[in-house]
């Protein structure tokens, strides 16, 4: 059986698109107060990392590690896109973790120090694609 033209897998399809973009939002909730921050990242695999420094998104992290992630693209008046991540993100913490993450393309996306990696390992992926275009008839 010939698939060169079989649709992949949506999260198949998620990973690539993840692949295209560095930058995404993180949001984060504590004691029922959500948060959401813009982080630079790359995939790893199927998980992404990115880096932090000590403050609220660690925090945050650390108290509770059940987060989502999205991230999009799009061409004005064309498409769009957007992939959402819910998962569990994790500090690294283990010498060869970290050694490994320093071996990623990732460097801050800001001149600050950010000497914590957290990775993210979903649970649940998704693509929603959008076809843009003029508002329809109401009536």
């Amino acid at each position: 059986m010939d698939d060169t033209n079989a649709t992949p897998p949506p999260e198949a399809t998620a990973w690539d698109l993840l692949a295209t973009q560095s930058v995404g939002r993180l949001a984060t909730s504590l004691e029922r107060e959500p948060d959401i921050f813009p982080v630079n990242f790359v995939v790893d695999g199927e998980t992404l990392v990115f880096r932090t420094g000590t403050g609220t998104k660690l925090f945050e992290l650390v108290a509770n590690s059940h987060v989502a992630f999205e991230t999009d693209s799009w061409v004005p008046g064309k498409d769009g896109w957007s992939v959402v991540v819910k998962g569990t993100a994790e500090v690294l913490e283990h010498i060869a973790d970290i050694e490994a993450a320093e071996k990623l393309p990732l460097t801050p996306w800001i001149p600050t120090i950010k000497t914590h990696f957290v990775r993210i390992t979903p649970s649940e992926v998704s693509v929603r694609r959008f076809t843009f275009g003029p508002e329809p008839e109401l009536w």
